[in-house]
């Protein structure tokens, strides 16, 4: 509930609420996805939200070495959303993540890796 929550406000912040495109977004992508994770379990549950942190540890070890985040690719981002976007969105880099969120919950982060050549040797 955490993802959704924010997503569902930036939606609220930015978007008017008898949009058709809206309601679309709020029950097909958002509501079934939170809905899943709130009323399934098992095999019945098909979402299973993870941090970045976590899928950090998770391609280390099988053997990824994380690249550093496009200085340029950043640099848009940051001047797209200082014109563009609601002053209450993010976009940020940390350690190699391109972290984009909303009032300080990251929602989306991003990264780039290749395979660890020095990984098969170890």
């Amino acid at each position: 509930m955490l993802h959704y929550s924010p997503m569902f406000d930036m939606l609220d912040a930015n978007v008017p609420r008898d949009n058709k495109a809206r309601k679309m977004i709020e029950r097909i992508l958002f509501g079934m996805d939170a809905l899943n994770i709130i009323a399934c379990e098992g095999a019945d549950r098909t979402e299973r939200p993870e941090s970045y942190r976590q899928w950090q540890a998770r391609c280390l070890k099988a053997g990824f070495q994380q690249l550093p985040v496009d200085q340029a690719i950043l640099k848009n981002i940051v001047h797209m959303k200082n014109s563009l976007y609601h002053e209450e969105f993010f976009a940020v880099e940390d350690r190699g993540w391109l972290l984009q969120g909303w009032k300080g919950r990251v929602l989306y982060a991003i990264s780039k890796w290749k395979p660890d050549e020095t990984y098969d040797n170890q």
